[in-house]
């Protein structure tokens, strides 16, 4: 197919047998971590739909053998009969835990989709504001439960796959009386910075007004704090003289 001779064919895969097909791994240490969805969130016609993610959950049960042993009526020794009774107990107030976490987890879940069906419809800039006490009123939880059961879980979405503590962001004040989720704005800022002219690009203070346009009011110093949460340079280090 090349018109080449073969020894060429064989001395550019010779080189080709020693390149690395991942040659990012020469500069890092750590293992990459995946993640695996806890929740997942289903458009059905009109509705979303919450599923959790049961694989790798252990189907734990008592063995019944113990059971048996626990129900005997047959005298036992006293230390012992102590002991499997309080294994027993033990082994069900775990398996209980589990099963009423799972149960904490749903209803945290089917709450936020509820709060946040904008988002899932929309996209990031229909982000609603929202904090603990929110969830915590709605599902009659106190508010510690929720952070708890929110911590390191991740929501496989329409939109993509977020930690539940995404969900849970401050409000900004906008134009109209309203307010818009601050992950909303750091989007917005990303949008702009993105479209900017490279040889020229936005201050900070520009940035500002041109929210300002979209009905976003936020001072300049929110705007540099939010531009370095999302690790986007400042005007001078963005700028581009070529």
């Amino acid at each position: 197919m090349l018109g080449v001779e073969v020894n060429d064919i064989l001395a550019a895969s010779r080189i080709i047998a020693e390149l690395d097909p991942k040659p990012g791994r020469l500069f890092g240490s750590e293992d990459v971590q995946y993640i695996s969805a806890d929740i997942f969130v289903h458009k059905v016609g009109d509705e979303y739909v919450v599923a959790l993610n049961d694989e790798g959950m252990p189907n734990l049960r008592i063995n019944p053998i113990y059971a048996t042993e626990a129900k005997s009526t047959r005298a036992m020794d006293k230390v012992a009969e102590d002991y499997i009774g309080e294994k027993m107990r033990s082994a069900i107030w775990l398996i209980k835990s589990i099963q009423q976490r799972q149960r904490t987890i749903f209803k945290v879940a089917k709450s936020l989709v509820k709060f946040q069906r904008d988002f899932l419809d929309r996209g990031i800039e229909h982000l609603r504001p929202l904090v603990l006490r929110d969830i915590a009123e709605d599902i009659g939880m106190h508010e510690s439960t929720i952070s708890r059961v929110t911590t390191n879980k991740y929501m496989q979405t329409p939109q993509g796959l977020f930690e539940l503590k995404y969900f849970f962001n401050s409000g900004i004040s906008t134009g109209e009386g309203d307010f818009i989720a601050s992950e909303s704005v750091k989007s917005k800022i990303k949008e702009l910075v993105d479209a900017e002219d490279a040889k020229r690009p936005y201050s900070d203070q520009r940035l500002a007004e041109l929210l300002s346009d979209h009905n976003i009011v936020i001072a300049r110093r929110t705007v540099t704090k939010y531009r370095e949460m999302l690790r986007i340079g400042s005007s001078s280090e963005r700028k581009k003289h070529f």
